[in-house]
């Protein structure tokens, strides 16, 4: 068995094929073409090949998938951590994931199916979309108090009173001109949003453990799907915590001279994930009264930023829960919900 290590770019990878010994036996620099590295790998034989996840990693793990015995996908950050080089160029990034594979030291990645990564394309569509009309809404906001013009009127100024009020301004230019475009970029991005809506309601109907996670206080349709794509499997974690670590909710930890430090979340790890968990706890806190009892529990320990992060990673773990146990979320807290100003949340 041959060990094969790539370091894989938009146009071009950069190869080390390694025996078992660790002797290299050959380096090339290979069009990522399918015809190409379908040549390239029938001449090397029995193969393990290993690329670093990064932007579209998917697509080499595609083409690669009929030419070799097994592909590994490394976590870069692991990989630089356990193999940090003043000196970094394409071949030694490729040699040092061959060493790595070859010494079985790689630090891996989940691989999702494909079609969990297509679902999750259409996901993250629609936070990309979502993202960009905060952006223009703010923009459109910033026209508004430049030109001094009150909105406090309607309770959303960009519901179809708000609108209507919005097309019938005339402001001096160029704010004129800039307020049309924004309302026409707006208007559009709300038709791909409810295109990509359809898919994801589609997507709904074809998933039987989101009736599971939907039942959590602060679970959408969205977020539900969301977060089951983001886990995949939740037999891959033994416990909440490890999954509250792959979602980057946990805090950091430093230890020293027999002390120990906890500081701020990691954030490392599954960012989709927890931002879906950060969403979730706002319409939870309305919805539950155990975890507005959490909150406010924390709140009074550690401030709000701190309560909403642990009532975020306890959602995190009721929905470890009701996918490991295939049921849905009960609530048996029966004691009257605490004030607490969601407008803080």
């Amino acid at each position: 068995m041959r060990y094969v290590g790539m370091d894989y770019h938009k146009g071009y990878s950069q190869v080390t094929v390694m025996e078992e010994n660790g002797e290299i036996v050959n380096q090339a620099k290979l069009t990522n073409e399918p015809e190409a590295l379908k040549r390239y790998f029938e001449k090397i034989g029995s193969c393990e090949v290993v690329l670093e996840a990064g932007r579209n990693w998917y697509t080499m793990y595609d083409l690669l998938e009929e030419l070799v015995e097994e592909i590994h996908v490394a976590h870069p950050l692991k990989v630089r951590a356990i193999a940090e080089a003043r000196v970094k160029t394409d071949k030694i990034d490729s040699e040092t994931l061959a060493h790595l594979l070859r010494s079985d030291l790689l630090p891996c990645i989940h691989i999702p199916q494909p079609e969990v990564r297509d679902n999750k394309k259409i996901l993250r569509q629609r936070m990309f979309f979502v993202a960009v009309r905060t952006m223009v809404k703010n923009r459109i906001h910033d026209i508004m108090d430049r030109q001094r013009i009150k909105t406090e009127q309607f309770s959303d100024l960009f519901g179809k009173g708000g609108m209507e009020y919005l097309k019938g301004l005339e402001l001096p230019e160029p704010d004129n001109s800039l307020l049309k475009e924004q309302i026409d970029t707006l208007e559009e991005l709300n038709q791909h949003i409810e295109t990509t809506n359809e898919l994801i309601h589609k997507m709904a109907e074809e998933e039987p453990r989101l009736k599971w996670v939907d039942s959590i206080p602060g679970i959408g349709e969205f977020l539900g799907l969301l977060a089951i794509q983001e886990i995949d499997t939740v037999e891959r974690f033994s416990g909440p915590e490890k999954l509250a670590a792959y979602a980057g909710l946990v805090p950091s930890t430093y230890a020293s001279g027999g002390k120990v430090w906890h500081g701020r979340i990691t954030k490392q790890g599954n960012k989709y994930l927890r931002w879906a968990m950060i969403e979730a706890v706002r319409p939870a806190l309305k919805k539950s009264v155990y975890l507005r009892n959490y909150y406010v529990r924390i709140e009074k320990r550690g401030g709000r930023n701190h309560a909403k992060v642990a009532t975020a990673r306890k959602i995190l773990g009721l929905i470890w829960t009701v996918l490991k146990e295939k049921r849905e979320y009960q609530e048996h807290w029966k004691s009257r919900l605490p004030s607490i100003r969601l407008s803080h949340v």
